[in-house]
């Protein structure tokens, strides 16, 4: 089995995959990597076309120099395998999968993976696999599915999916302002149930996209409430939202020198024996340590 250390994402961006044209100009933007649609955004009278077009987009896409996904179709649709089949070459970082219930979905899923990777040459346990935790089952079950299979590298949560499955209707639209502050009522638990999970399993989590694709500014609200909660980044579903998402998930100058301060006090701290020390009126001790030093990791800089 292949160990992968998993690239990390703020930003992926959503493709139709049965849009040749929109597949081509995906490459034009510069998000953290890109999920060719099979699912949700193709009728189901053009899923197996689907398949011939993405699979030859793949290349490109892949030669930006940016992780590839393609979304493939749950497994009660019973289009898995053929999708897996079509689509996942060596050029493929992982698969995206939706109406994740529970560990066996993972365990079958791994199954085809595996017998795909073995019947191509692909290196076996190579391709990952993304997740998305959209119904009551999959949150009830969350922390099993990210233990499932070594595959599982990330987790996406998905509201619109289970805001249908549980049967109550979202409220993005309202424009209620303490919902720009603490997300809708009914995506509380399970938005932060998925971050937690996935933090717990040491597997990213990515945050559900943000539907309405011309508000910039309610999408950057979006964003940092998911990176309060502990997402590290968010799903594109149109291009203009992936600079907004970037930023969002990036640590801000002030934040990382803010983190080098912290680190630097702790340092003198250690080096004159003393297990705390006070910086701007605050006690710096382990847990505000950690804190600086994922920010520093998240911002991709040294820690030293």
């Amino acid at each position: 089995m292949t160990t992968v250390d998993p690239p990390r994402f703020r930003s992926l961006l959503f493709v139709p995959g049965n849009r040749t044209d929109m597949l081509e100009k995906a490459t034009r933007h510069s998000p953290g990597g890109f999920i060719p649609d099979l699912e949700d955004s193709v009728p189901v009278a053009e899923k197996a076309g689907a398949r011939d077009t993405v699979a030859a987009a793949i290349p490109t896409l892949a030669a930006t120099g940016k992780p590839v996904l393609p979304r493939v179709n749950s497994l009660p649709t019973g289009l898995t395998a053929d999708d897996i089949a079509s689509v996942v070459t060596p050029e493929v970082t992982a698969i995206s999968i939706g109406k994740i219930a529970g560990p066996d979905d993972i365990a079958v899923t791994d199954t085809m993976l595996t017998a795909h990777e073995r019947a191509t040459g692909i290196a076996e346990g190579s391709v990952g696999l993304l997740p998305w935790i959209e119904t009551a089952a999959g949150v009830v079950n969350v922390s099993a599915i990210c233990a499932a299979s070594q595959r599982v590298r990330w987790i996406a949560f998905g509201a619109e999916d289970f805001s249908a499955d549980m049967g109550f209707s979202r409220t993005v639209d309202s424009g209620d302002a303490s919902e720009a502050e603490f997300g809708e009522p009914g995506l509380i638990y399970p938005r932060s149930a998925v971050a937690v999970a996935a933090m717990a399993a040491g597997v990213q989590a990515l945050d559900t996209p943000y539907v309405k694709f011309r508000d910039p500014d309610g999408l950057r609200g979006d964003c940092a409430l998911a990176r309060r909660i502990g997402y590290k980044g968010k799903m594109a579903i149109h291009p203009a939202q992936i600079e907004v998402i970037e930023d969002a998930f990036r640590p801000s100058d002030d934040e990382i020198e803010r983190a080098r301060r912290v680190l630097a006090a702790a340092d003198e701290a250690e080096r004159e024996g003393r297990g705390a020390v006070s910086l701007d009126g605050e006690m710096i001790d382990a847990p505000v340590v950690a804190r600086a030093r994922n920010i520093l990791r998240d911002a991709g800089l040294s820690q030293a």
